[in-house]
């Protein structure tokens, strides 16, 4: 008996160093959301955070926001790639999101899907709403899904919901959906 406890500890040990944070360990970052074992969003982390982050295995950062937002990491892209993580940063207005900030996010995606990737902003508005067109768009998860993961974080208002319609029509989706509400977006 005593033997096998030690065995489990053992293990329990190995494990850890192999695996040293797991996903849910990441709850503390503002509006974090797990989409998968390489995509999830985020609002701002801090430099500790980011530290967390590396340690959970990933290996990409994806910054929505302008670097003079009040939450900002004045040096992010020094604390990433001091990390061993690459860094890419698009700077998305919130009140005037472009298709050119999608394809750009969604080009670096498409480029090496498996890379594991924490894309945010400040709040997790921008990289909510990415994430939601570029899981339908590209990855294939149905709408009801992403939409549901969508409204976890926020109900898009009337710019966010034009600009998604926008995109999903230009890519062949329609934004509706059994299930998929758009609040008072729709009526308009």
């Amino acid at each position: 008996m005593k033997r096998a406890t030690v065995l489990c500890a053992l293990l329990l040990l190995l494990c850890s160093k192999v695996y040293p944070l797991q996903a849910g360990e990441l709850s503390a970052i503002n509006n974090y959301l797990q989409y998968s074992s390489y995509f999830a969003s985020s609002g701002q982390p801090s430099a500790e955070q980011l530290e967390d982050v590396a340690n959970a295995g990933f290996k990409r950062v994806i910054y929505l926001a302008f670097s003079n937002s009040k939450t900002a990491i004045e040096i992010e892209d020094h604390v990433v790639k001091s990390l061993g993580m690459d860094y890419l940063h698009i700077p998305v207005d919130l009140e005037r999101p472009t298709r050119r900030d999608f394809d750009n996010f969604s080009a670096v995606m498409k480029n090496n899907k498996k890379q594991k990737t924490l894309l945010h902003c400040q709040i997790n508005k921008r990289a909510s709403s990415f994430s939601f067109l570029y899981r339908v768009i590209y990855a294939g998860v149905p709408m009801g899904e992403a939409k549901r993961d969508l409204d976890s974080i926020w109900q898009p208002n009337k710019i966010w919901y034009q600009f998604m319609v926008e995109v999903l029509k230009q890519h062949g989706h329609s934004h509706l959906c059994d299930g998929c509400d758009w609040g008072a977006n729709e009526l308009n």
